[in-house]
């Protein structure tokens, strides 16, 4: 490919003062904000042999909702849970918040594969995030859920013709968050609720604790047995397995290159001072995201703090999980240049928290599901960022599997196809390195995408930021 002049974006032609980017990130802590102080009860490591019905490998959203799920179709069945660190350690304490309905990573990625059945899925997305919302205000759970909706916005003049008969303009986007840097938009006030995930994971652990679910962290599988499985003090039986691991090594072989995990970035603001909050307007506190390739998200929390991520999505070649790669100072300093670009009133705001997190992402950037083992394991992955709202419904696809019956679920094209691979390394590094690279190009020349894209796009094949 060929390096052409490229133009500059919004955020590269009026960056920020890199004193005052330093100054803002000075003295912030290198943890998620959503898990620091959180109060939890402590479950205890598996020790020596239990049986169950069903054993659940994985302690974030997707394992919890199985949990929850399972016990409110059979309260009689038997489940043990197992987490390899703590309850929402992972990316179920380190997202945005942003509970989408979206079951396929935005309607025009569903219709691109399932055409015929967007609409059906568009619909099961929007039934989903209801019963999320009654399940939150059955059991009470304190997981500062607002149905606020989200506003997608355009900061470039290209994007402005990607918006859809009811966008705004820039006068009517500005009058409901308040940045220089909009030049239109549109509101979706259905599609989209704000939790904070860290009360969320921990609130669905009580719940699933209160139905009779037995939960055991620090407790890692090292094995799939023919009748459960294994850790490294002991040992559950169990008639059915889900596995929950999400963006960690599948215990499946044939899962083993199916996901890599890519480093997602964020930063927490102190709380916002009331002038600095009125000067962003943001009345009706929507979730918000830019439509570039390279996307940020940003929204308010319960407390008026501002969180801004997004943007920089980093693969680290070899597909491992570490926290070495959580520190990475120029994702952060650029994220905060970014943020002081689209809201320049906040200049003097102090970060309170950064942290970064792994992303399990597929090449059809939504859930994959299957079954394995005579259909005694069934698992689901490749949220690829969109795991708030959809592990719910991906645990109701996995109990349906397990099951053995066929539902309206099952029968959907959606969940009977799996993507394709990524290659092994060092090609998958390569090829991730390009798309990346060729995204990044994309957003400088109009949207414009290069050959590569549109041969990945045919192929069905991408790489989200």
């Amino acid at each position: 490919m060929t390096v052409e002049a490229s133009r500059t974006t919004v955020f590269e032609r009026e960056p920020a003062d890199p004193a005052v980017v330093r100054e803002a990130l000075a003295g912030s802590r290198l943890t998620p904000f959503w898990l620091d102080g959180l109060e939890r009860p402590e479950h205890p490591p598996l020790s020596g042999t239990e049986t169950a019905d069903l054993v659940i490998v994985g302690g974030g959203y997707l394992g919890l909702w199985t949990a929850v799920l399972a016990k409110e179709r059979n309260p009689d069945t038997r489940i043990v849970l197992l987490e390899s660190e703590v309850i929402g350690w992972a990316a179920s304490g380190r997202n945005g918040g942003f509970c989408e309905a979206s079951l396929t990573h935005g309607r025009e990625n569903g219709e691109s594969r399932w055409p015929d059945e967007i609409e059906r899925l568009e619909e099961l997305g929007i039934e989903n995030l209801d019963q999320i919302e009654e399940t939150v205000a059955r059991y009470s759970m304190d997981v500062d859920f607002e149905r606020t909706g989200q506003l997608s916005v355009a900061v470039e003049p290209h994007q402005v013709e990607w918006l859809g008969d009811d966008a705004l303009d820039a006068s009517g986007v500005r009058a409901l968050v308040d940045s220089p840097t909009y030049l239109g938009g549109e509101l979706d006030m259905e599609g989209c609720a704000m939790v904070h995930p860290g009360k969320l994971a921990l609130e669905l652990a009580r719940v699933a604790v209160e139905l009779g679910v037995v939960i055991h962290e620090r407790s890692a599988v090292t094995e799939l047995t023919d009748g459960g499985v294994r850790t490294g003090r002991g040992e559950v039986r169990a008639a059915k397995t889900v596995l929950a691991t999400n963006v960690f090594p599948s215990l499946l072989k044939r899962n083993a290159l199916m996901t890599v995990p890519v480093y997602d970035y964020s930063l927490m603001t102190e709380p916002l001072t009331p002038e600095q909050r009125a000067s962003l307007g943001w009345e009706g506190r929507a979730g918000v995201a830019d439509m570039a390739n390279q996307f940020h998200y940003y929204r308010l929390t319960a407390d008026d703090r501002l969180l801004f991520g997004g943007y920089d999505a980093i693969y680290h070649p070899g597909r491992k999980v570490k926290g070495a790669y959580e520190d990475r100072p120029e994702s952060y300093e650029k994220l905060m240049s970014h943020l002081l670009t689209t809201f320049p009133q906040l200049e003097g705001v102090r970060i309170s928290h950064r942290w970064a997190g792994a992303i399990d992402t597929c090449t059809r950037y939504c859930a994959y599901f299957g079954t394995a083992r005579k259909g005694t394991v069934a698992y689901a992955a490749g949220f690829t960022g969109l795991g708030v709202g959809a592990t719910r419904f991906a645990a109701n696809v996995l109990l349906d599997l397990l099951s053995g019956s066929e539902t309206e679920r099952t029968r959907l094209q959606m969940v009977k196809e799996r993507p394709l691979p990524f290659p092994p390394e060092p090609v998958a590094a390569i090829g991730i390195g390009m798309t990346q690279w060729s995204l990044n190009q994309a957003d400088h020349r109009e949207g414009n995408r290069n050959i590569l894209l549109r041969v990945l796009d045919r192929l069905g094949l991408g790489f989200d930021s």
